[in-house]
């Protein structure tokens, strides 16, 4: 059995470790950032006729301001960010299952202009078409500081799961090319794998932005 190291945050790692040891496979978690609160000023409701979320960090840290915005319908990100606007007290909550750009498109076929975009200090890329997108910064992804047991743990032949561009930029900075043969690099995306750099025994990409997607190509590599 294959070895997986999961790179993300917690609480997120911790479900993905969750659903990997159900799929049989030995995960353990080394995040390599930690979330943390953003002071941020709630801005007047009645200016948006939508409000976004594509992460449930956002939801999540986002504090008691967030409430403010109950009364407007809610595209999140994700099934996880869905569930915590729901659980937010939020009625009407889109769950879109692809990206940011995927959500604003549907966000504009619903027929919305002005959108407010609850957010991190980095965001992905999005498309946004129509759609005047006001994003505010309500929690941050600090770096935690490089840790050796991330070298002790990735012994030959384990998988390495990038679910972020940021996480394969400090995976790259963290692993040295010496040890990379030996190890498979499996990320959420195109953008996240090319920041792994180069010199790993397989590298991959999941065909869509979902934990899920990121899980089955594991499996298989398991096999």
């Amino acid at each position: 059995m294959r070895r997986v190291l999961i790179l993300r945050p917690e609480p997120a790692a911790g479900r993905t470790a969750e659903k990997a040891r159900g799929l049989g496979m030995d995960a353990l978690v080394h995040p390599l950032f930690a979330p943390q609160v953003v002071a941020w000023a709630p801005v007047a409701p009645e200016d948006y006729d939508a409000l976004l979320l594509t992460s449930a960090n956002g939801v999540r840290l986002a504090g008691p301001g967030l409430h403010r915005y109950r009364a407007l319908p809610a595209y999140a990100v994700g099934a996880k960010t869905a569930q915590a606007l729901t659980e937010a007290g939020f009625s009407d909550v889109v769950a879109g299952t692809m990206d940011g750009s995927a959500i604003a498109t549907q966000i504009a076929a619903d027929g919305h202009r002005r959108v407010l975009h609850l957010a991190g200090t980095t965001v992905a890329p999005i498309q946004a078409g129509s759609l005047h997108i006001d994003r505010i910064a309500v929690y941050s992804m600090a770096s935690l500081p490089p840790d050796p047991a991330l070298l002790d743990m990735a012994v030959p032949g384990s998988i390495l799961l990038v679910h972020s561009l940021r996480a394969g930029e400090r995976l790259a900075a963290q692993m040295p090319e010496s040890r990379r043969g030996t190890l498979h690099v499996i990320a959420i995306s195109a953008a996240a794998l090319a920041a792994c750099g180069t010199g790993w025994a397989s590298a991959q990409a999941a065909a869509l932005p979902q934990d899920d997607e990121v899980l089955a190509l594991a499996r298989r590599l398991c096999e």
